[in-house]
């Protein structure tokens, strides 16, 4: 049941944003989503079960944003400067997609393992979910791989792509250190800019 499965998420998602996962009860959730517990249980088979789900959706969800902004303006490099705002802005707003580009689980987030899960759900979702979750290695070849294949036309020579995977991934970096550490004033969008200035940006 889908609608059931998104209003327990965001029903999690709030809950998350008032106590820590710790003190999120399944009870509680399953209440605001307007559900019973069983039906939660039913969908997620356990607590652990609803934060992986939480956690994929989230990671779906920016790199969804990041899909956006690879197809917005003309000039690849406003494309790469939008998905490295859309990166910090994500990070900024949402800190279960700050912990998954960075690897800094708090304590009051949940921390499911990244490595599968054996899975009994009969839901798909849930089965996606219990399988691996992306790590920040990942997320970067992900997001790399994804604006290469934007950004190249086709019968682009290897070499050339090779150069333009490094200036993507050059700037998806760049994006996470101003997670990390957030510039003063310019922002993301002059940094990336300044950088890809002399970088090999579409073959």
């Amino acid at each position: 049941m889908p609608a059931a499965r998104e209003s327990l998420l965001d029903a999690a998602y709030t809950a998350l944003a008032r106590r820590p996962w710790s003190a999120v009860r399944m009870v509680d959730v399953a209440a605001a989503a307007g559900v019973s517990r069983q039906t939660l249980y039913n969908e997620f088979g356990s607590k652990d079960g609803l934060a992986r789900a939480l956690v994929r959706r989230e990671a779906d969800g920016y790199l969804a944003g990041v899909d956006r902004a690879l197809t917005g303006p003309a000039d690849p490099r406003d494309r790469l400067t939008a998905t490295a705002e859309w990166t910090t802005a994500s990070a900024r707003e949402n800190t279960l997609v700050r912990a998954m580009l960075t690897g800094c689980w708090g304590e009051r987030l949940p921390a499911p393992g990244l490595a599968a899960v054996t899975s009994g759900s009969a839901a798909p979702a849930q089965r996606r979910a219990d399988g691996p979750l992306p790590s920040p290695a990942d997320l970067v070849a992900l997001v790399r791989d994804r604006a290469v294949a934007v950004l190249a036309g086709p019968g682009v020579p290897r070499s050339d792509t090779a150069d333009l995977a490094r200036s993507c991934e050059l700037v998806i970096r760049l994006a996470l250190s101003c997670v990390t550490a957030p510039p003063a004033d310019t922002g993301v969008a002059d940094l990336v800019r300044g950088a890809l200035h002399r970088q090999p940006v579409v073959p």
